[in-house]
């Protein structure tokens, strides 16, 4: 795992160390993605593939990291897309496309935290998912125990990280965290997203 790791960040031109510290990703390049040639026809299209993964409910986060040297404020973004990875050791997962913006900054700090979202804070989502917004703006954190990335008041739980490893995935990469605190309130239900929208569990 820490040669893959190694590798791949050789091949975007970051630093790499055998350290305890983790090591710091420079923003990556954001180039042109096409899963097939240009002389290949896609086998489903987009549309499609929305519609059908649609169908696959989901919890949802936000990902957040303190803000890296240099930065004025924490990096933070809406994300679906989280699992738990591994028991021994402690890992996490969550994707971002390649082209976002607030990647780069979390990869920059080489931390982040997943706060998992309760049933009432869809608007905190919403707040989370807009690009060019101070998204933190109104929002009550603290700093996570050993990372110091922002820990939202009133989530139902949170999971404090170190950037582990990074791999790609189409127009999307794969990131892996390793765990090293957490916590959880023990109670409420969790938001759901189903087919584009908010929901929660039913009795």
């Amino acid at each position: 795992m820490a040669a893959t790791v190694v590798r791949y960040l050789r091949s975007v031109g970051s630093p790499t160390s055998t350290g305890p510290e983790p090591d710091r990703v420079d923003a990556l390049p954001r180039p042109d993605l096409r899963a097939v040639g240009e002389d290949e026809r896609a086998p489903v299209s987009p549309a499609e593939f929305r519609a059908v993964l649609g169908n696959f409910a989901s919890g949802v986060t936000v990902i957040t990291a303190p803000a890296a040297e240099g930065e004025e404020g924490p990096a933070g973004f809406a994300c679906q897309s989280f699992a738990s990875l591994s028991l021994d050791p402690p890992l996490v997962t969550f994707m971002v496309a390649r082209t976002s913006t607030t990647w780069p900054r979390i990869a920059r700090a080489g931390v982040f935290c997943v706060n998992v979202l309760g049933a009432e804070q869809g608007e905190l989502c919403r707040s989370f998912a807009v690009s060019g917004a101070d998204k933190f703006a109104g929002v009550a954190h603290r700093p996570a125990p050993v990372t110091g990335s922002p820990r939202l008041d009133d989530v139902p739980a949170w999971i404090d990280c170190r950037i582990h490893a990074v791999h790609t995935g189409g127009d999307h990469l794969i990131v892996v965290g390793r765990v090293v605190a957490m916590g959880a309130a023990g109670e409420g239900d969790p938001l759901l997203f189903h087919k584009g929208r908010f929901g929660r569990l039913a009795d």
